[in-house]
C-alpha cells in the first residue's frame, strides 16, 4: 500500500532469482486454516480513519450479514499510531484518532463478534510515514518482541506486515519476517500473519513459497481499482495483471498457508459489474483471503450480492485450502479447476477478451471420471446436468464458476519408490505442469511421504527433454538444469510426515510438453527416527 503518485521507481529493486533456502523453521500456527474473509480500512480511507470509522464499518459489518458469512477480521490499516512510542518505547495509538485507546477498540470489535487487525511494518517507517504524508518513525525496527507483546495486550487477531521498503535482499526480507513470525509464536496468542515483501521492492511473490514464514504473503505490487493496468508486476496492479502473476502459484497454497492477490475492490466504481464480478470469482476459486475495501456503510444492491454470493463463498473457504490450478489458457479463453473436499470440482471459465466467446473444458480435464455430471452455477443457483462437457457463453472479462459434482477423481494414485531394505513405506514424486508459454513453462513436483513415520530429507531425480534447462527453483536446491537433475530438499522442508507431503517447484527454457522422464524419489535410511 502507498500513496497515490509516488511510484519511487528510481529505487525500485530489480533483480533476477535468487537462492531461496530459508534458515528459519515452518511456521505453524493453527491459523488461516481457510483463507481470512473482512475489511481492511486503506482502499476507500487511506490516512483519513478514526475510532469512529472503524466502529462503523464493524457495525455495518454485522447489520449487512456480512458477518454471519464469515467476514470477521476488520483490519485497521496505516496511520492508526501515535507518530512517537511513549518513554518505554511502546506503540500507542494516535490520541487524536483513536482516544479510547487500541485495546478498548479490540473489546469493541470482539463484542460484535469480530476480529481485531492491525498493521506494522518490519522497517523503520510504515508506508505512509516513509512516502512522507505521516510523520514520525514508528515501525517495528528493532522492536519486533515488544510490539507482539504489544499486539496480544490489545486483542489483536491479524497482523499485516508490510515491507515498504526499496531496500534489503529476498534473503534479509526472510530474516526479518521470522523475527515477527517468532515474536508473535512466543506471546502464546494465536495471531493470523499476513506479510506484503513486495512494497517498492523487488517482485518476490513469483520467486518464492512464503509459508514457512506466514500465513498469508502479497504475490504482486498493489492492487488498484482497475481491470487492467499493463504491468506485469509493477505498482499499480489491475485484477487481470494480479490474476495472471497469482495463477501460477496454486502449488504454494494450504491450509494456513495462503496467496494474498491483496484486498479486494469491489463496491469501489472504476470497473463494470461483470469485472466485479470476475474479481470476486477469481479471488475466490483462487483461495485468497476476501478481505474487502469498499464503504461498507454505502453498498449498492450489485455490491451486496457480489460480496454476499454463498456459492463462491463456500468454494473459498473449503476446507481442503487448495487454490485452482490451470486447466488451459488460450491468451483469451482460461480454465481454472478447483479440487473440493467432498469430491466436487469448483470449474472457472474466465474470459480475458474483448467479446463474448464460449469457453470449454470436460469433467476428464478437471480430473473427474464418469458420464453423469451435476453443474451448479455459482452466480444463477441453477443446476443442470451433463455428461463430461462444461461449457457457457462468458461476457468480456467474465467469469462463469460451476460446482461439479459426480463421477471419480480421475487423479492417479502414485506408486511408492522402493525404500531400503527394513525400511517401511516410501516416497514418491508426482510431477505436474503447471503453465507453458511454448518457450518456457513452470512445473511442479510433489514429494509424498507414504510411510507410516515422518523422514527428514529425500532427493528426487528427474531427467528434462532435450532442449529445456531450468531457469530457477525454489523450495529445493539442484543441481544440474539439463539432462539428468537431482534436487534436494531445503533445509525448511526437509521432513515430511507420514502421509504429508511437500512440494518444489521450477521455471524453465524450452517448451513444457513433453514431461521429464525418470521421477524418482529416494530417502535416507534414517527414515523414521
Amino acid at each position: 500500500m502507498r500513496t497515490v503518485g509516488t511510484l519511487l521507481a528510481a529505487g525500485i529493486l530489480i533483480g533476477g532469482l535468487i537462492a531461496l533456502e530459508d534458515q528459519a523453521g515452518a511456521l505453524d500456527n493453527g491459523v488461516a486454516r481457510t483463507p481470512p474473509m473482512g475489511w481492511n480500512s486503506w482502499n476507500t480511507f487511506g490516512c483519513s480513519i478514526n475510532e469512529t470509522l472503524i466502529k462503523q464499518m464493524a457495525d455495518a459489518i454485522v447489520s449487512s450479514g456480512l458477518r454471519d458469512l464469515g467476514y470477521k477480521y476488520v483490519v485497521v490499516d496505516d496511520c492508526w499510531f501515535d507518530p512517537a512510542r511513549d518513554s518505554a518505547g511502546n506503540l500507542r495509538g494516535n490520541p487524536s484518532r483513536f482516544p479510547g485507546g487500541m485495546k478498548a477498540l479490540g473489546d469493541y470489535l470482539h463484542a460484535k463478534g469480530l476480529k481485531f487487525g492491525i498493521y506494522q511494518v518490519p522497517v523503520d517507517k510504515t508506508c505512509a510515514q516513509y512516502f512522507g504524508s505521516y510523520p514520525g518513525a514508528t515501525g517495528s525496527q528493532g522492536h519486533e518482541v515488544q510490539d507482539a507483546k504489544q499486539f496480544a495486550a490489545w486483542g489483536v487477531d491479524y497482523l499485516k506486515y508490510d515491507w515498504c521498503s526499496p531496500n534489503g535482499t529476498i534473503d534479509d526480507q526472510v530474516r526479518t519476517f521470522a523475527k515477527m513470525r517468532d515474536a508473535l509464536a512466543a506471546t502464546g496468542r494465536p495471531i493470523v500473519y499476513s506479510i506484503n515483501p513486495n512494497s517498492i521492492h523487488a517482485k518476490t511473490g513469483p520467486q518464492r513459497n512464503w509459508g514457512d514464514v506466514a500465513n498469508l504473503w502479497r504475490t504482486t505490487e498493489d492492487i488498484t481499482n482497475k481491470w487492467n493496468t499493463g504491468q506485469t508486476n509493477g505498482y499499480p496492479m489491475g485484477i487481470q495483471n494480479i490474476v495472471d502473476v497469482t495463477v501460477p502459484l496454486a502449488s504454494y497454497a494450504k491450509p494456513g498457508a495462503f496467496n494474498d492477490p491483496d484486498m479486494m475492490e469491489i463496491g469501489r466504481g472504476g470497473m463494470t459489474d461483470t469485472e466485479m464480478r470476475s474479481h470476486f470469482a477469481l479471488w475466490a476459486i483462487m483461495a485468497s483471503p476476501l478481505i474487502a475495501g469498499n464503504d461498507l456503510r454505502a453498498m449498492d444492491p450489485a455490491t451486496t450480492t457480489i460480496l454476499k454470493n454463498q456459492n463462491l463463498i463456500a468454494i473459498n473457504q473449503d476446507p481442503l485450502g487448495l487454490q485452482a490450478h490451470q486447466v488451459s489458457n488460450d491468451g483469451a479463453r482460461r480454465v481454472l479447476a478447483k479440487k473440493l473436499g467432498n469430491g466436487d470440482v469448483a470449474v472457472a471459465l474466465f474470459n480475458q477478451g474483448g467479446s463474448t466467446t464460449t469457453i470449454s473444458t470436460t469433467a476428464s480435464a478437471i480430473g473427474l471420471t464418469g458420464d453423469s455430471f451435476t453443474l451448479r452455477d455459482a452466480w444463477t443457483n441453477t443446476v443442470s446436468t451433463s455428461t463430461g462437457t462444461i461449457s457457457a457463453a462468458v461476457p468480456s472479462h467474465g467469469t462463469v464458476v460451476y460446482r461439479v459434482s459426480g463421477g471419480t477423481s480421475s487423479t492417479p494414485t502414485p506408486t511408492p519408490t522402493p525404500t531400503p531394505s527394513g525400511q517401511p513405506g516410501g516416497c514418491t514424486a508426482t510431477y505436474r505442469l503447471v503453465n507453458d508459454w511454448g518457450t518456457g513453462f513452470q512445473s511442479e513436483v510433489t514429494v509424498t511421504n507414504n510411510g507410516p513415520s515422518a523422514f527428514n530429507g529425500w532427493t528426487v531425480n528427474m531427467t528434462l527433454a532435450g532442449g529445456q534447462a531450468i531457469t530457477s527453483l525454489w523450495n529445493g536446491v539442484n543441481t544440474g538444469t539439463t539432462g539428468m537433475v537431482t534436487v534436494k530438499n531445503t533445509s525448511y522442508n526437509g521432513t515430511i510426515a507420514a502421509n504429508g507431503t511437500t512440494t518444489f517447484g521450477f521455471t524453465a527454457n524450452g517448451n513444457g510438453s513433453t514431461a521429464p522422464t525418470g521421477v524418482t524419489c529416494t530417502t535416507p535410511t534414517s527414515q523414521g527416527r
